[in-house]
């Protein structure tokens, strides 16, 4: 079974600078924006989305530009957000797992380790909790309560061929996508590797709860890709430089297509 893969972006943070993507910055005030993407699956009759981006109040708080709602991007490929069955969450940070209440059909995909993160005594912690919106924990909980999210601990396989791996570094229980494609196994590495540069020079990005867990993420998504270009990183906006584009839509990327370079 191949499937096809396509990364879109929702949002962009242009006024970014490399000192807050890596660890070890060879410049801290070099300009470096960031992107952020929704990734849809589709295939053998299936749709899958991976994570859920966020909406206009976050991205005011968090100082981010908000291109277009989630539902709005998946539309631009033909997705109606409202009859999804399946959404994979990466990991529980805010602009992965906002927006979960444009899917009210699907069920949720989490590792047990990042619900436990997510709510138990790391949340305490101020630098750690950061990243998180308290509202979008709670809406996972009821989703919980309401047989709407299917707990996973280390791989699992959610459709014929699409597995998903357990690597934390980022956060507590932070899972990555494999899926077979017509060029090969490609990795939705999402925060696993912010930046091709993160993996590929070994470059810790900063917001991080174990550095080491992280490192071997970074080999797991080696492993488990054909070749470092089916490593997609979760914030580049290298991904849409270097991937075909969906016609006539210059914010969705062909990921189950070679890339351009």
């Amino acid at each position: 079974m191949e499937y096809e893969i396509v990364a879109i972006r929702y949002a962009t943070k242009q006024e970014r600078t490399a000192g807050s993507n890596f660890l070890f910055p060879d410049d801290h005030a070099a300009k470096m924006p960031i992107d952020y993407f929704v990734w849809a699956i589709t295939g053998g009759g299936r749709t899958i989305v991976v994570d859920t981006g966020f909406g206009a109040a976050a991205a005011a708080r968090r100082g981010s530009t908000l291109l277009r709602s989630t539902a709005a991007a998946l539309a631009l490929v033909g997705i109606d957000a409202a009859t999804v069955k399946d959404v994979v969450l990466t990991h529980m940070h805010y602009d992965h797992a906002g927006c979960m209440d444009a899917f009210p059909q699907a069920i949720f995909h989490l590792q047990d380790a990042e619900m436990s993160f997510a709510t138990g005594r790391c949340m305490c912690h101020k630098p750690l909790r950061i990243p998180m919106e308290v509202e979008d924990v709670v809406t996972a909980v009821r989703h919980v309560f309401a047989d709407r999210v299917r707990f996973h601990d280390g791989t699992a396989t959610i459709a014929p061929g699409i597995t998903l791996h357990l690597v934390g570094g980022h956060s507590g229980g932070l899972q990555i996508v494999r899926v077979p494609t017509a060029r090969g196994h490609v990795v939705l590495a999402s925060d696993a590797a912010h930046f091709w540069a993160n993996i590929r020079t070994r470059n810790p990005f900063p917001l991080v709860v174990d550095v080491a867990r992280m490192a071997e993420g970074w080999r797991i998504c080696e492993e488990l890709a054909d070749s470092p270009d089916h490593i997609i990183p979760g914030h580049d906006p290298l991904v849409l430089q270097r991937f075909p584009k969906m016609p006539g839509q210059p914010d969705v990327a062909l990921l189950h297509e070679p890339p351009a370079d």
